[in-house]
């Protein structure tokens, strides 16, 4: 809200010698000297409020500024209402994780996924096992079997070093 303010001149700071002038109701009153544009403002008893200033001759409008700067923070807390944010969850497997801890790991999926947020399965190689990624693509597919209902694969299985890396992304 600070940074509205900052940009928008009011009144006795805008530095332009003529402005076009608009008027509460929107009709335009045309280019007037700015001294003028103010003193038709105080009739009104409104602000005299540069609305484009990159124009020549800037253009100005008669209203309420501190009514104008309530509806600009409400616009700017709308948008940012309707902004999905998301995060991205990780879980970590190993090649030989056992049935019960995999079982623990696809609900903690499921929870995320049902939270909008992203799910980037790990599986970890340590030693020989390195030698079987086999062993790691079936895991992630078995993920991929478990997590069908509720969720698409957004990247799928890539081997980066000693880890196998896959996304998925809520239905």
């Amino acid at each position: 809200m600070k940074n509205i303010a900052k940009r928008i001149n009011v009144n006795r700071r805008i530095r332009a010698k003529e402005v076009r002038l608009i008027d509460p109701e929107g009709k335009q009153l045309g280019v007037l000297p700015t001294l003028e544009a103010l003193e038709t403002a105080a009739s009104h008893g409104l602000d005299l409020v540069e609305v484009a200033p990159n124009v020549s001759p800037p253009v100005c409008r008669i209203m309420d500024y501190g009514r104008y700067k309530y509806e600009q923070s409400k616009k700017l807390q709308e948008s940012k209402k309707r902004q999905s944010t998301f995060q991205v969850k990780e879980i970590k497997l190993r090649p030989r994780t056992g049935e019960h801890d995999f079982q623990v790991k696809m609900r903690h999926a499921k929870r995320f996924l049902d939270n909008r947020d992203k799910v980037k399965v790990t599986v970890i190689f340590r030693g020989r096992e390195n030698a079987h990624t086999d062993a790691g693509v079936a895991l992630l597919q078995r993920v991929i079997e478990e997590t069908s209902e509720f969720a698409v694969v957004e990247q799928s299985a890539r081997k980066e070093g000693r880890i196998m890396i896959m996304i998925l992304a809520p239905k």
